[in-house]
């Protein structure tokens, strides 16, 4: 398999992709939904990855129901969420092999999350791989999120390079959807949520890690060199 066009850059999103934080968060709202006295089913979580706070709340009080106190909830879940964190977040598979050759290869990266800055920052901070990228497109500076374009749209314009000429790296649905539509070469690393035919249709990859991605990438190097 080689990609279409020649990469010319990477844009990765971070959570599940990156780092282990959707287990995290999942695990989070699990315990806060039982001292609720409630529970929050896994099908129910899976519709929120990828999302904006704004979107996945909604879906949040969608399943609890009128009068659920989501300020309390936010409070406690994130609470909960960053005591874990403090505690260590795992990268996932590949994740420092590929910045090693994107940096060695002189294609510039970027993040476009749904997340906020301070929990790139949190999150990347073991190991300085903050530093590793040319731009970071979090929800701060997003009008519009994932599925809509616009994360994608801005990483590239950052990079200046065409959205056509670039990579992008997600493991959500909204993701893919995402990039796909900034018209992005996009892969599919999948981590809570399996790839559905309606991804095989967006994506020019399912891989089963960033170490995939990484040989992949050095492929298409080597042909062109």
């Amino acid at each position: 398999m080689s990609f279409p066009r020649t990469v010319k850059a990477v844009v990765f999103d971070m959570d599940g992709l990156l780092v282990d934080t959707e287990t995290v968060i999942f695990r989070a709202m699990q315990h806060v939904a039982g001292t609720l006295g409630g529970e929050l089913p896994f099908t129910t979580f899976q519709r929120m990855v990828g999302l904006q706070d704004a979107a996945s709340n909604q879906i949040v009080v969608e399943h609890f129901g009128e009068g659920f106190d989501l300020a309390a909830w936010t409070v406690a879940v994130r609470a909960h969420s960053h005591e874990q964190i403090a505690a260590g977040v795992t990268l996932k598979a590949g994740v420092v092999e590929i910045l090693d050759y994107l940096g060695e290869a002189g294609l510039p990266c970027a993040i476009a999350t749904s997340s906020s800055l301070a929990s790139v920052q949190r999150n990347l901070a073991p190991g300085r791989l903050v530093d590793r990228f040319a731009a970071l497109i979090t929800k701060e500076v997003q009008t519009q999120g994932k599925p809509h374009p616009e994360p994608f749209l801005k990483a590239a314009e950052a990079l200046g390079v065409a959205p056509q000429d670039c990579l992008a790296l997600e493991d959500s649905h909204n993701g893919v959807r995402s990039a796909s539509s900034a018209g992005m070469m996009t892969v599919m690393v999948p981590d809570m949520l399996d790839p559905t035919e309606e991804m095989r249709t967006l994506t020019v990859r399912i891989a089963a890690d960033l170490h995939e991605v990484r040989d992949l990438l050095a492929a298409q190097r080597s042909a062109i060199q």
